[in-house]
Parts: C-alpha cells; structure tokens; sequence
C-alpha cells in the first residue's frame, strides 16, 4: 500500500506542477502551495479509496466521485486563501485535478 501511496502522490505532484507552470504560476511559493495542497489531498483520497473499494466492496465510481469532489473543495480553498496568482481558484482546482485524475487513468491502462 505505501508503494501506491507513493507513486500516485509522484504522479500526481509531477503531472499538477507541470499544470500549474502551463498554467502561468511561477515562483516557489505558489509552486509550492500546488506541492503542498498536493501533500494534503492526494494520500487520503488514495487510501480511502481503497479503503472504500477494496475492503468494504463499496461502488468505485460513487467512491471517486465523492472522494474527487472532497479533493477539489480542499484544494479550491487553499487556493482561494493562499495563491497570489491563481484568479480563478475553482475552476484552477477542478481542471488541475481533472487534468491528473485522467492522466492517471491512462497510465493505469499501461
């Protein structure tokens, strides 16, 4: 499990760091602030996803959902509270999350 942990957060800070470049954040504080809302969001979403899907049989598109959905409302706050430069926080937090939920799942096809 701690593999998994690990290489989705790897994953998921690389594809979201290029995001927010692409999106026109620059300097360490607010690449930072992506890094670390990142941190906060990406190990609990993983675990209880498999905690949901795996152990208790729940339905994994339900679990997504509500586990993504969790995840962009975190982030968007940070955002909205944090970032200097980031004008549109929810829509910032929905499409980088967006962005890295489907690149994950293209890996995953691999």
């Amino acid at each position: 499990m701690l593999a998994v942990l690990g290489v989705s957060l790897v994953l998921t800070l690389v594809l979201e760091e290029g995001f927010a470049l692409a999106w026109g954040l620059r300097g360490r504080r607010e690449l930072a602030l992506v890094a670390l809302v990142n941190c906060l969001t990406n190990p609990p979403v993983v675990l209880l996803y498999h905690t949901a899907v795996w152990l208790l049989g729940w339905n994994p598109l339900l679990v997504t959902a509500a586990l993504e959905s969790a995840a962009v409302l975190v982030e968007w706050w940070c955002y909205r509270t944090y970032s200097e430069q980031v004008k549109r926080p929810f829509v910032f937090a929905l499409l980088i999350n967006l962005f890295s939920y489907s690149a994950g799942c293209i890996v995953n096809l691999f």
